[in-house]
């Protein structure tokens, strides 16, 4: 089944994943999203004989298992899954995680928010 946008969120924090993907219902019901617990699931959810390519994957930083930054160094090194844009979806709005995920490959940086008005407001900037 072929979707038009797709989006992984790979986020260790369930309450979290749930406030996204309510988020994104309301920007645009038909984005398909999946949601991986950790680093590790969401790589595997990734493979090749999985046949799953979001158009965007959002990714926790700190996370149980493998972090943020271990998981977007394993995205960036797949010559599969290196033009997959990444943003971080992180608690941290400190500059140094900013500019080393960036510098790391990261296409895009959203400090997580505590209004739902604001996480749609700045999701819609890539589904819509």
């Amino acid at each position: 089944m072929k979707h038009k946008l797709s989006c992984l969120l790979i986020d260790d924090d369930r309450d979290d994943q749930e406030i996204f993907r309510l988020a994104l219902q309301d920007v645009n019901e038909e984005v398909f999203c999946l949601t991986a617990d950790d680093g590790i699931k969401g790589l595997q959810m990734l493979k090749p004989e999985e046949n799953f390519v979001p158009t965007y994957i959002f990714l926790d930083l700190n996370m149980p298992r493998m972090t943020g930054r271990d998981c977007l160094n394993a995205l960036k090194s797949d010559p599969l899954l290196a033009d997959i844009p990444v943003v971080i979806y992180s608690t941290s709005s400190d500059p140094k995680d900013i500019q080393d995920t960036k510098e790391l490959g990261a296409a895009g940086y959203v400090v997580k928010q505590y209004s739902l008005a604001s996480l749609k407001d700045i999701l819609r900037r890539y589904f819509n």
